[in-house]
């Protein structure tokens, strides 16, 4: 059951249902075809895998354990009256199948975390564990580049929903936004969402090297998620967030500079991996969308939703769709759902007045009400 369990948590349910199956029959013959303990082993390993369901947290494994356990038990009790066994051998032997199903738990608790490690495999407990605050690199993106980190943030919930309409892996999506900008952490006054005070370093630089930077950190976010031993799934986004996006202010700043002849615009892109994936291409649109849609002096609906769709289309027409699996069917949900999200973001508000133009006002009543006594 063990086996079968860690087997339908790292890789597949029906690997799993399959590889329990094998593992029935050879039990069978073992103990010279003996029906009752390969039916034990095979119904208890299926009340492990089917027991977990969708694998979140390290308390599934201990409620599968227990499935295990009581369905042991059970089967044991079941062939204990069909055999006429004695009451002491039944209990006895229910006891044992009870302890298995726990220890099988226990063991896959224990051995689980080599396992990723080794087989290059990210359980969804790995995953969320990565999602949390606290994780080191989160923690200096907060700290170093708070800007950055507030938006990696809500690329990941832009991500998150996207991926739920097309039925990509949302949980997948979100950790490898909050993880995309990494590589900012080297030069973060180099980003505009890092820049708090008016001072740019850019306006002293040449168009190509600031290219440069801004192409190096997908690089340095590259370095740093090997550092941190970060899972191969989102090491793939970071270095795919991009693609081979064209870096279009400084490629119009160059254009306009005294010698445009001399501009090519190879210069101006990312030379990194176009998305291979559903989950790279969803973390790239949602980056550039709340990108976008951040720099609209006066955000309504119909403006957020045209500017959304041409930042799609846009990056459709420049190719960087072209290695990943994505239909125009995807786009347009994966639009909507982006329209839905900052919708409820940059929605409009009132204009709140003043305290001290509301103490004018109500003297001006006073002095109003005083006139027509």
């Amino acid at each position: 059951a063990g086996g079968a369990i860690l087997i339908s948590v790292l890789l597949d349910k029906g690997l799993a249902v399959f590889t329990a199956f094998i593992f029935s029959i050879l039990v069978g013959v073992m103990t010279n075809g003996q029906l009752s303990f390969a039916l034990v082993g095979f119904v208890g390993s299926m009340a492990g895998i089917f027991s977990i369901g969708v694998f979140s947290t390290r308390s599934d494994i201990v409620r599968g354990g227990l499935f295990v356990a009581l369905a042991n038990a059970v089967m044991i009790l079941i062939f204990g009256l069909l055999n006429e066994t004695s009451v002491a051998m039944v209990l006895l032997g229910m006891g044992m199948g009870a302890i298995n199903g726990i220890v099988c738990s226990m063991l896959v608790l224990g051995v689980l975390p080599y396992l990723e490690g080794a087989f290059g495999v990210t359980s969804t407990v790995r995953m969320l564990e990565l999602s949390n605050p606290s994780q080191p690199l989160l923690k200096r993106l907060l700290l170093e580049a708070p800007g950055t980190y507030h938006h990696s943030i809500l690329v990941g919930n832009l991500a998150e929903a996207a991926a739920e309409a097309i039925h990509a892996d949302p949980l997948l999506v979100r950790v490898g936004a909050y993880y995309h900008d990494i590589g900012k952490l080297k030069r973060p006054y180099f980003f505009i969402e890092n820049q708090m005070s008016r001072d740019n370093p850019h306006d002293k630089l040449a168009s190509s090297l600031s290219t440069l930077i801004i192409r190096l950190h997908v690089k340095d976010g590259l370095e740093l998620a090997r550092e941190y031993k970060l899972p191969p799934a989102i090491q793939e986004i970071i270095e795919q967030h991009h693609g081979t996006s064209l870096i279009a202010y400084f490629y119009q700043r160059a254009l306009e500079s005294e010698h445009p002849e001399l501009v090519t615009e190879d210069e101006y892109r990312y030379d990194s991996l176009k998305p291979q994936s559903k989950e790279a291409a969803l973390v790239m649109l949602a980056d550039s969308v709340e990108a976008g849609v951040r720099s609209l002096q006066k955000s309504n609906p119909n403006r957020m939703e045209g500017m959304i769709r041409k930042i799609i289309k846009d990056k459709l027409n420049d190719g960087q769709f072209d290695e990943c699996d994505l239909t125009l069917k995807d786009l347009n949900e994966i639009a909507i759902a982006f329209v839905r999200v900052l919708g409820g973001i940059f929605h409009s508000r009132i204009e709140y007045p003043e305290a001290a133009l509301i103490s004018e006002l109500e003297r001006g009543k006073s002095k109003g009400a005083a006139v027509n006594q």
